[in-house]
């Protein structure tokens, strides 16, 4: 059975949105954020962390990508891109520059307070480009 898109050009089952360039990969330094700018004034934390030892998806040596929502919900504040990074129990994680609260790189849950989140976005390189998924 093949699945082709509709008529709209959407594969089923897919989320609409809009893939927005961010830099290419060589400039994200590694364990740092940078914010981006999505549609609307959105705005979306890119990290590049080292892939850890038993991170069965991406090799030795190699790095992870992920985007999280760049506002602080506690300190209502564009900042989550400068936080430091790190992981708690395994999980990637960023803490925000302001309340130190801290969040996970994958899902955008707040670990100091898991009734919080921002949101998480799906990342891709395309010829050494990163690019960010903003839903609609």
């Amino acid at each position: 059975m093949t699945i082709a898109p509709d008529e709209t050009g959407q594969m089923p089952g897919t989320v609409e949105g809009t893939w927005v360039r961010a830099c290419p990969i060589d400039d994200l330094i590694v364990g740092r954020g940078v914010a981006v700018l999505g549609p609307d004034g959105v705005q979306a934390a890119l990290f590049r962390l080292p892939a850890a030892e038993t991170d069965r998806e991406a090799a030795p040596g190699r790095s992870r990508l992920y985007a999280i929502g760049n506002i602080d919900p506690f300190g209502r504040a564009a900042v989550l891109s400068r936080g430091l990074t790190g992981d708690r129990a395994g999980e990637p994680t960023v803490a925000s520059p302001l309340g130190k609260q801290v969040f996970a790189l994958r899902t955008g849950i707040c670990l100091d307070d898991e009734s919080v989140s921002v949101p998480s976005y799906g990342v891709r390189v395309v010829e050494r480009i990163v690019e960010v998924f903003f839903p609609a």
